[in-house]
């Protein structure tokens, strides 16, 4: 008989709820599930336990982005040659699977019963508790890391950004500090993006700031762990275990003033 070690939506809580996840909290997760180590029930288990902290009065969030894969299809300009166009999936909020490369935490967010999903695809998140329709609700089109998007809600709201064993470059809330502060030479980025319409599918230029590579010249690509790691050295945020996972806990408003801060003392 095995002697196996489970984690469970119970052991789970009482690790979040040690990091300081409570009843209201409004909190975006990234997750490395891998590094949690085995779970009765998988990530569900993990989603439970955020749940089950924040109560009925909280909102989890996820950044979903979305699967779609034609960026080899895209000329100079951001367009799709007209032989290709009928091929690509466009983008519907409720179907549309989330990035593969966010993690599989992301899609089984976006699928829980009661879920939300935003409507800017490349920017969209994914919501589920008391604040999820507001949560995903009116996202821009353009600029969609800015101002009226799920980041800044998540920045207004008083929330909270969770990394369970992720890498800290990967806290997508730092692109709405990117999109905040005040630097030159931005790169942006235009390109067409299908979307699914009850007429059929509409194809729409999209504009953003780029978020592939930092939206400025000169920090190195993975500069935000470095933004985040210089934060938690000033003594703020959580750090701690879930499950088996290194784990860091952010307040938002906190770490967006702080973000905009070094980009524009280093870039400005």
């Amino acid at each position: 008989m095995s002697n196996a070690s489970f984690h469970t939506r119970a052991s789970l809580r009482e690790d979040v709820e040690r990091l300081g996840l409570g009843p209201g909290d409004i909190v975006m997760v990234h997750a490395a599930m891998r590094r949690v180590g085995p779970l009765l029930n998988g990530p569900d288990a993990l989603i439970g336990a955020l749940l089950d902290a924040t109560g009925p009065d909280g909102t989890i969030l996820a950044y979903t982005d979305w699967d779609a894969r034609y960026d080899g299809l895209l000329d100079e300009n951001g367009r799709v040659a007209e032989e290709w166009r009928a091929h690509v999936p466009p983008f519907h909020p409720a179907s549309s699977r989330a990035a593969r490369e966010n993690g599989v935490l992301a899609e089984f967010i976006r699928t829980w019963p009661g879920a939300r999903r935003s409507g800017n695809p490349a920017a969209s998140v994914a919501a589920i508790g008391a604040r999820a329709a507001w949560m995903t609700a009116d996202h821009p089109l353009d600029y969609g890391y800015g101002p009226g998007s799920p980041l800044a809600k998540l920045v207004e709201a008083g929330g909270k950004v969770l990394m369970v064993g992720a890498p800290l470059d990967s806290m997508t809330l730092l692109h709405h500090a990117e999109h905040l502060s005040r630097v030159p030479g931005k790169r942006t980025r235009r390109y067409e993006v299908p979307f699914a319409t009850a007429t059929g599918t509409r194809w729409r230029m999209v504009e953003e700031f780029e978020t592939s590579v930092p939206v400025v010249p000169g920090p190195d690509e993975d500069y935000f762990a470095t933004v985040v790691t210089d934060f938690l050295a000033t003594g703020r945020g959580a750090q701690g275990t879930i499950g088996e996972a290194s784990s860091t806990m952010v307040e938002a408003a906190a770490i967006i003033a702080f973000a905009v801060d070094w980009l524009e003392r280093r870039c400005g």
